[in-house]
């Protein structure tokens, strides 16, 4: 039987035991002496002889800005009747557009309206000359008018605020049109721009005409409705 694993002599096999654990131990501390002096703790992971690298620029080299800034966007001032066009207007100076080269159509979204419905209202604007002109469609511009017979019910310049000009190249052959405001069916006039106080028009069947204006040109037509 091996007297590595059952040691023999005078003293008790514990004793041989404690012994070969002391040695033991001594041979492992010797070890990792060798060990910590070859591998040198602390060193950089990298190469050897070579400076750690950093991936940031430096102070004075701040990498560019792939972003831009976006450009402030064109608005049309804001307008409280009426409204300027915006679908392909763009703002220049020019010919101004002769009156006879313009044409303006009354739009309703609509022929006949249920007694809880409000009546959509806008104008669209042709240049129907052979050349770019220039046309002030601002909201100081535009006039929508309801009337009934001979009779005027509804002027969007009644309480109109804060009017605005806006020249407007018009393209030749260029139609546009503008944002769609809701008449609510009342009479209109200067002295009754708190809706409150004004008085819903006859209804039940009652037939209107919306006509609409840029400046001193007028829609050829009027585009009918019927209030129930």
């Amino acid at each position: 039987m091996s007297t590595f694993t059952n040691p023999t002599g005078p003293q008790p096999p514990s004793v041989y035991w404690r012994r070969r654990a002391v040695v033991a131990l001594g041979l492992i501390a010797v070890i990792v002496i060798i060990v910590l002096i070859v591998v040198r703790p602390g060193s950089s992971s990298g190469e050897p002889g070579t400076a750690p690298t950093s991936s940031a620029p430096p102070a004075d080299e701040a990498p560019a800005d792939t972003a831009t800034e976006p450009a402030a966007a064109e608005t049309a001032p804001a307008a409280d009747a009426t409204a300027e066009p915006t679908a392909g207007a763009s703002t220049a100076d020019g010919t101004a557009c002769d009156p006879g080269d313009i044409a303006l159509a009354a739009i309703l979204d609509k022929e006949s309206y249920a007694p809880t419905e409000l009546p959509q209202m806008a104008m669209s604007i042709t240049n129907t000359g052979d050349s770019d002109c220039v046309i002030d469609l601002g909201s100081n511009q535009q006039r929508l008018v309801v009337s009934s017979g001979e009779e005027q019910y509804w002027s969007s310049k009644d309480c109109q605020v804060n009017g605005t000009d806006q020249d407007v190249t018009l393209t030749a052959g260029q139609t546009l049109e503008t944002p769609a405001i809701a008449w609510d069916r009342t009479r209109s006039s200067p002295d009754t721009c708190d809706s409150e106080s004004r008085d819903a028009v006859p209804a039940a069947g009652a037939t209107y005409r919306l006509s609409v204006f840029v400046g001193d040109i007028t829609s050829a037509d009027a585009a009918p409705m019927i209030l129930n």
